[in-house]
């Protein structure tokens, strides 16, 4: 007894205690906690993937997608998510050296697009491609959307995800084309010059809210004619044009009536 009281008086009983709670908690919650259902990769996806790669990617890549000094980065951990963005927008495979790969059709169909993320996702662990449930925008808020996006997305791609340009020959896309996964992918893994917004930064939740915010600007413009929502740059150009027209018009008219 004066044993297990001694025990309980020692200055390293309290660290322990506290080590001993923070792990129940943390197991206790991921077993409570919803996860999202992922898809589970076939060993045949995975077979098929490692062929598609071997094929098309391993010369800048590696055979092991280990990387190349000076080529291209190592794949290891980047997760499904991560190749399911760059080869399903056609950035990758690059077709030339450049600043920042450009978005074009892919060379890939969905189907191999997908085995080759399964691929390299068995390479290390790292961010999966987003649920159906996660990227959909009827179960986000777009209000709440649109302060997670200006607060965080809106300096590189516009207040309403126009795009626009960064330093040395880099740019931030326009958004109006991404597809919901397209988006929810992005944030998740930080293609080339955005920082990555894990879901520390931003919750799942925020993600599909900012996801709702973007749908929602491709609706019609009650105002009419969107003169390509960059803001006041093309809006004051027309009312210089117009202002400049009906400077002229009224000279004319003046020379006209003089003569």
């Amino acid at each position: 007894m004066n044993a297990l009281a001694r025990a309980r008086r020692h200055r390293v009983a309290p660290v322990l205690l506290m080590l001993l709670a923070l792990l129940t908690v943390g197991v206790g919650y991921a077993v409570v906690a919803p996860q999202p259902a992922q898809a589970t990769a076939t060993s045949d996806e995975v077979e098929q993937g490692e062929r598609l790669f071997q094929a098309n990617c391993a010369s800048c890549h590696g055979m092991n997608a280990q990387g190349t000094d000076g080529v291209a980065p190592s794949l290891i951990g980047v997760g499904s998510a991560a190749v399911h963005f760059q080869v399903a927008t056609g950035r990758m495979p690059m077709a030339a050296s450049a600043p920042q790969a450009p978005s074009k059709n892919p060379q890939f169909d969905a189907e191999q697009t997908r085995q080759l993320a399964a691929y390299v996702a068995t390479l290390g662990p790292g961010p999966a491609i987003p649920t159906e449930e996660q990227v959909d925008p009827e179960l986000g808020d777009a209000a709440e959307g649109m302060l997670v996006f200006r607060t965080n997305c809106a300096m590189c791609h516009n207040a309403i995800g126009a795009g626009g340009a960064l330093s040395e020959g880099k740019y931030a896309p326009s958004l109006f084309a991404s597809t919901p996964t397209e988006i929810y992918e992005a944030m998740l893994t930080g293609p080339q010059s955005m920082p990555v917004f894990n879901d520390a930064n931003i919750t799942p939740e925020a993600k599909r809210d900012v996801i709702a915010y973007l749908m929602a600007q491709r609706e019609q413009d009650p105002g009419g004619a969107n003169l390509g929502s960059v803001g006041p740059v093309s809006e004051g150009m027309w009312v210089w044009i117009i202002g400049m027209g009906s400077l002229i018009g009224f000279a004319v008219w003046i020379g006209a009536k003089s003569s």
